[in-house]
């Protein structure tokens, strides 16, 4: 917390970094608490101090480790750097281009990655829904919709700043459609019932609760149907309900049938075991 003992400990021990931040530099970061764990943010508005020394990295970009971004990010930070040396005629100005390209770069890369890893109820609505809406509507439209965020962050085309605005205009298109359709299922819904009121005479609450009753009922008899077969024992039904609430993998390797033996030879407890006769 003392600005001059953190001012020697940077002339003892990295000597050309305290002859780039200045006192009120050194004052600010003296005053904050100390962290024994990253803290998973980004530096901005720039990524440079003076005219000579930039930040990359995870000193610009924190996040969290299995996502699989730091090590690339910072690779590209590296990759911008060299673009910017050897696109501009002095230090001072692929400095203030390395900022300039990677600064927002940076800000949207932590940014994405929070929304990811956010804890109870908001994880659940910033991350695990729009993995399921992005899944559903690339589906029905993907020259529309993208996959979702993660996978499209493994794509070496995108920019995170550019994806971050990609995925912002697909939740609108993605509410936007999702509205439209729960609108019209209503009117038309409202319109059917009102209909069926006037043909039967009945009024609406019946119509509904009987096409309500109805539906249950199909689902009920398509549940049964497996079951309703002439001659069926009631031991293979049970067979048939096992079945259902195992895996494929699982039942084959649980349910054998031995129909004849021929000399004798065949292990009958070793069938036995496998699943009985």
């Amino acid at each position: 917390s003392d600005p001059r003992a953190l001012r020697k400990l940077f002339d003892d021990f990295l000597p050309q970094f305290s002859a780039l931040l200045d006192d009120d530099m050194i004052a600010t970061v003296a005053k904050k608490p100390p962290s024994f764990l990253p803290s998973f943010r980004y530096a901005a508005p720039r990524l440079n101090q003076g005219n000579s020394c930039v930040i990359l990295g995870d000193s610009a970009h924190t996040v969290k480790p299995y996502f699989g971004l730091g090590a690339n990010s910072a690779l590209q930070d590296v990759q911008v750097l060299k673009r910017s040396i050897a696109g501009t005629p002095s230090i001072k100005d692929a400095v203030h281009q390395f900022s300039k390209e990677r600064a927002a770069e940076s800000k949207a890369l932590v940014q994405i990655s929070r929304n990811l890893d956010r804890p109870g109820a908001l994880g659940l609505l910033t991350f695990v829904f729009p993995l399921i809406i992005d899944s559903i509507f690339n589906k029905m439209a993907p020259k529309i919709f993208s996959p979702n965020t993660i996978s499209m962050l493994q794509k070496s085309e995108n920019t995170f700043c550019g994806l971050r605005v990609r995925k912002r205009l697909e939740r609108l298109g993605q509410l936007m459609t999702i509205v439209a359709l729960f609108t019209g299922l209503k009117i038309g819904s409202s319109k059917l019932i009102e209909c069926l009121s006037k043909l039967t005479g009945r009024r609406s609450t019946t119509v509904v609760a009987t096409i309500v009753s109805g539906m249950a009922g199909i689902i009920l008899l398509k549940k049964l149907a497996v079951f309703l077969i002439p001659g069926l024992a009631p031991a293979d039904v049970l067979t048939k309900a096992n079945v259902r609430s195992k895996g494929p993998a699982e039942e084959e390797a649980t349910f054998h049938t031995i129909t004849a033996y021929d000399d004798g030879e065949q292990d009958l407890s070793a069938n036995m075991s496998g699943g009985g006769i």
